[in-house]
């Protein structure tokens, strides 16, 4: 019985010991720097940047390893910091120094794919090779098979509401070490620092570091297993569930049913008002609308439209003093990234007419940058004008909204010169949204 209870510490002690080494080892801790560079985060209450850290790490690596080993390692509180909701209201992320940023990114490396195999096939959120888009075409597949009712919930403040003993003790389900568990426990009450005051944190996880994902998906993992007892059809990214069923009458007793769960057995919080029985028509899931043709197609919803025109107009605002090159950077960047986004919607016509305003402003841009009659009238014939249209358009008194839609200034400066590089001046092409979505 002695030999068995000794082979069982040793067991232990060796998982233990495999656990906390690989989180440690010199590659994964290179992978996880690397990985923490790339996202460019801020940084923390310390204000040392991650090329500062490097160095400190560099000459502290020793000591910071044996804190890791021996649980005397103690994770700097996070600072606050709080941005506007586009529906009202505030996101509160706390930012970790990048030290703790590195180690959580070491820590996400080794216990993810340790948490893979229990999480399930319909979460989609912060997972390897799932996204957002697989979320919206599973949801798809439901509504075109008839489940053209939802139960869409809303968590009351998800991050900021998780209980740590809850958490802590499904992580200690999979993750058997002392070291790791303790690490993540003193992770979640690190604190934060508001205003320079410091507030202790007894529940939640601050959404900001790379554990925190990993954390949500382990806590909503027991709402997913419930879904699927239940042989419900639904899709969960984060803390965005929507649920699909057949009628009416299922989604109001299941959104009953389902909120006394989260409620009672989860310790989290519904946010009554916000949770809702739908039709598609009237869901925003991840940015997305739905609309029926001949089957239910998604669409980017008329706020996430609204969202990106309002980006777009901010970066072609007349007076905001940049460079053409500078400006047409990044709204390239803001397009492309947009349209990868929403790729899967139908958006055509959306696109056309964005496209359409967007060259009018960046003409309104040029025109205002060439400033004088004189100069106008140089350009407008270097871009194949006569002498006369051009003079006739320089002389025009008319205001710029009227001298962005003339005929004359859109055969001057026309979608395609807009569009083409000028490798003489290394300027970019503007990337237009229509193009590119087709593409």
């Amino acid at each position: 019985m002695v030999l068995q209870d000794n082979e069982k510490k040793g067991s232990r002690q060796a998982m233990k010991e495999d656990i906390i080494t690989k989180i440690l080892d010199r590659n994964n801790l290179n992978e996880a720097y690397k990985n923490v560079k790339a996202n460019k985060g801020a940084s923390g209450i310390d204000d040392l940047s991650i090329e500062e850290t490097a160095e400190y790490i560099r000459q502290n690596k020793a000591t910071i390893v044996w804190q890791l080993y021996n649980r005397k390692y103690q994770p700097q509180p996070v600072r606050r910091v709080e941005i506007p909701k586009p529906n009202g209201g505030i996101r509160k992320l706390g930012i970790p120094i990048v030290l703790d940023r590195i180690i959580q990114q070491a820590m996400v490396q080794v216990l993810a794919p340790m948490f893979e195999p229990y999480f399930s096939e319909y979460s989609y959120g912060f997972r390897p090779k799932r996204s957002c888009q697989q979320a919206i075409i599973k949801a798809l597949e439901y509504m075109n098979d008839g489940y053209e009712w939802i139960v869409d919930i809303d968590l009351e403040k998800f991050f900021d509401n998780v209980p740590h003993d809850r958490l802590l003790r499904l992580v200690s389900d999979v993750v058997k070490d002392g070291n790791v568990v303790s690490l993540v426990n003193k992770f979640l009450k690190a604190g934060v620092m508001i205003k320079g005051n410091y507030e202790e944190t007894t529940i939640g996880t601050p959404q900001g570091g790379p554990l925190s994902p990993l954390l949500s998906n382990i806590m909503l993992n027991l709402l997913d297993k419930e879904l699927e007892a239940r042989n419900l059809h639904f899709t969960r990214y984060a803390d965005d569930t929507i649920i699909l069923v057949k009628s009416e009458k299922a989604a109001n007793r299941i959104m009953t049913s389902i909120t006394k769960f989260i409620e009672n057995k989860l310790k989290l919080k519904v946010n009554i008002t916000k949770t809702k029985v739908c039709t598609p028509w009237n869901l925003k899931y991840l940015g997305f609308g739905f609309c029926k043709m001949k089957k239910w197609e998604c669409i980017p919803h008329k706020e996430s439209k609204k969202k990106f025109q309002r980006a777009l107009k901010r970066l072609t605002n007349r007076s905001k003093n940049m460079s053409l090159d500078r400006r047409i950077e990044q709204l390239n960047w803001t397009i492309r990234g947009w349209v990868n986004y929403f790729r899967i919607g139908k958006m055509k016509k959306f696109l056309e007419r964005t496209d359409e305003h967007l060259r009018a402003r960046i003409r309104v841009i040029i025109w205002k940058q060439w400033k004088t009659p004189k100069t106008q009238i140089k350009n407008l014939v270097k871009c194949g004008l006569s002498l006369n249209n051009a003079r006739g358009l320089a002389y025009c008194r008319r205001g710029y909204t009227f001298v962005a839609h003339s005929q004359i200034l859109q055969t001057a400066i026309s979608k395609e010169r807009l569009q083409k590089p000028n490798n003489n001046l290394k300027r970019r092409g503007l990337v237009l949204a229509l193009d590119y979505y087709l593409a």
